[in-house]
């Protein structure tokens, strides 16, 4: 009988953006970069200071549009259809990715700030699409995003997941604070090749947090070695 520590779970959450495609192919960035387009345009401010109010918005609020609609009350759809209109070809296949999810025992799900449309694109572009019973967005989570407690319990309930039999994999580690709270196995996945999250410096983890249970920097190898621990 194996003793892995992923051995009861039945549910596996994959946030999206940096976590199921590599942070070096840089696709967030073109996200990130529409977002600071966006607050210059709605504010007036100049480059520089239009970016200092995005990423404050996103440190207080969890998201750059969450900031926005309490400061400014902006209606979502307009920001959300401009930060997505980026190009996703920039994305590869990953079928070593998509041959270990389609492995794990029980279900697959996304779990995103974003939207529902630009998690489609994404796992459109790795070819995972058809290894998820659900992609759970922004709009979803009635336009709140992680790391609330809400959003979580939204979601849990919605596809009715026990969360002492799930395991949850973010690049954020804030993210996983409330994951870890409700009983579920932690996995934070850092960039490919380093053990140090190159971000700006109030997002820095060492992944030695009480809430992070696992860290790995390679998210296909790792899934492949949950794998052969419950074979064994």
């Amino acid at each position: 009988m194996t003793n892995s520590p992923f051995a009861s779970v039945e549910s596996w959450v994959f946030d999206l953006d940096n976590t199921l495609y590599p942070h070096h192919s840089n696709l967030f960035d073109q996200i990130d970069q529409r977002m600071s387009e966006f607050v210059q345009k709605l504010t007036g401010k100049p480059v520089e200071q239009a970016r200092e109010l995005q990423i404050s918005y996103y440190k207080k609020y969890g998201t750059t549009l969450r900031g926005l609609m309490l400061e400014h009350h902006i209606e979502p759809d307009e920001f959300l259809e401009y930060v997505h209109d980026i190009d996703h070809s920039v994305l590869d296949p990953n079928p070593q990715l998509a041959d270990a999810i389609n492995q794990l025992p029980g279900k697959c799900y996304i779990l995103t700030n974003g939207t529902r449309k630009h998690a489609e694109s994404v796992a459109n572009r790795l070819g995972i699409t058809q290894h998820f019973e659900d992609i759970f967005g922004i709009m979803e989570a009635d336009l709140v995003p992680k790391p609330a407690e809400a959003t979580y319990q939204r979601f849990l309930d919605k596809n009715g997941i026990l969360p002492q039999k799930a395991a949850m994999f973010e690049d954020l580690s804030r993210n996983l604070v409330v994951p870890n709270s409700l009983g579920m196995r932690t996995v934070l996945v850092i960039p490919d090749g380093t053990r140090e999250v190159f971000r700006e410096d109030w997002e820095l983890s060492s992944g030695s947090e009480p809430h992070v249970d696992f860290v790995t920097d390679h998210l296909d190898g790792f899934l492949y070695n949950i794998l052969g621990e419950l074979k064994n």
